[in-house]
């Protein structure tokens, strides 16, 4: 590419469709984030489903457990379950802006690496 051509961002419809996929992916990946921590309050806390999927609900979305942990498999699991969805929630929101982030680029021309 020269420098005599011009950047065009893709169009307004394309960045829709993107936002929109990139949600979809963002919602299977907040699923299957869900189903892991519901198993594991399930299977480490002997939590019936509802009271697990609550339990990882709440602390994937940032609130908290709602319940004590009565044992140590369980303190263990809600630990590591907790960092994991602070990390998933900045992968999502990374997955998701992607879209917005590389249409800007390309409106102010500037050009990836």
């Amino acid at each position: 590419m020269t420098v005599q051509q011009k950047i065009q961002p893709y169009s307004k419809n394309k960045l829709v469709g993107h936002l929109i996929r990139n949600v979809g992916i963002g919602l299977i990946i907040i699923g299957c984030s869900l189903s892991i921590g519901m198993w594991g309050y399930h299977h480490f806390e002997k939590m019936e489903w509802v009271d697990a999927y609550v339990n990882a609900s709440m602390i994937l979305s940032g609130m908290g457990p709602v319940g004590q942990l009565q044992t140590t498999e369980g303190k263990l699991f809600a630990g590591t379950y907790a960092l994991f969805s602070g990390i998933i929630f900045l992968f999502i929101c990374g997955v998701i802006f992607l879209p917005l982030i590389h249409y800007f680029l390309h409106k102010f021309h500037i050009q990836d690496s």
